[in-house]
């Protein structure tokens, strides 16, 4: 199948080949990158938005995530309404957050707020079904074990549950930061705010110096925020 897809899609080498010089002669309108103090301005502020877009929208789906993962974890909720958590979970998961970004620019106009909610949304799906297979592999003893004393539901997730899985929970949290960091790149070249604007409006104006600039700053920020998640997967280890 593999094959027939390959010859389906007019995937060939010739055709690699032939995309090699014009990558080349990109690549070399690219460097030098533009370090012009207004070009800066523009892309720090770029930058800082989609930053403030990152922790907005991961704070607020992370939050949401916790109560969704443990309304779809079976072994803790009833039958159904795991099935209607997971349900909605499967629905956040569907579409890429580039497409629910363009549905809420649709909804809402241009701006950060269209790339704070499709990133919310992605975060529900992402976070909450990896959260809620993590409930569903815990240690039921220590659990039971809460339960006989004659503790409450939520006496139950705070002494038998969050203990367990409160480590696990930080490090998705952690990833989901840095994943948003990335995604609210792609999610301003549709309107969602962020340096992708920026990125978007030097590649129409084949300002490819800018654009190298702007593909710097982001490596190093993706980079940044890898040693951060780094840092607090030590801390809560």
């Amino acid at each position: 199948y593999v094959v027939y897809a390959l010859g389906h899609l007019q995937v060939s080498w010739e055709r690699v080949q032939q995309g090699g010089p014009m990558a080349a002669k990109l690549l070399s309108r690219m460097w030098p990158p533009n370090l012009a103090p207004d070009k800066l301005e523009l892309i720090t502020a770029g930058m800082l938005e989609s930053i403030q877009i990152a922790v907005i929208a991961s704070f607020v789906g992370v939050a949401l995530s916790l109560p969704l993962g443990l309304m779809a974890a079976r072994n803790l909720a009833p039958r159904a309404l795991a099935t209607a958590a997971r349900v909605l979970i499967a629905l956040c998961r569907t579409f890429h957050p580039v497409i629910v970004a363009i549905l809420f620019v649709k909804a809402v106009g241009f701006g950060a707020l269209a790339g704070v909610l499709a990133l919310i949304v992605s975060s529900m799906g992402f976070v909450g079904k990896l959260f809620a297979e993590v409930l569903e592999e815990l240690d039921a003893r220590q659990v039971e074990a809460v339960r006989a004393t004659g503790a409450g539901y939520a006496s139950v997730l705070v002494m038998g549950v969050m203990p367990q899985v409160y480590a696990r929970f930080i490090g998705l949290a952690a990833y989901q930061f840095d994943s948003n960091l990335r995604n609210s790149t792609m999610v301003g070249i549709v309107g969602g705010g962020g340096i992708g604007a920026a990125l978007f409006t030097a590649y129409q104006r084949f300002d490819y110096d800018v654009v190298l600039t702007i593909l710097l700053v982001t490596i190093a920020l993706i980079m940044l925020a890898e040693l951060l998640s780094l840092g607090l997967k030590k801390v809560f280890r």
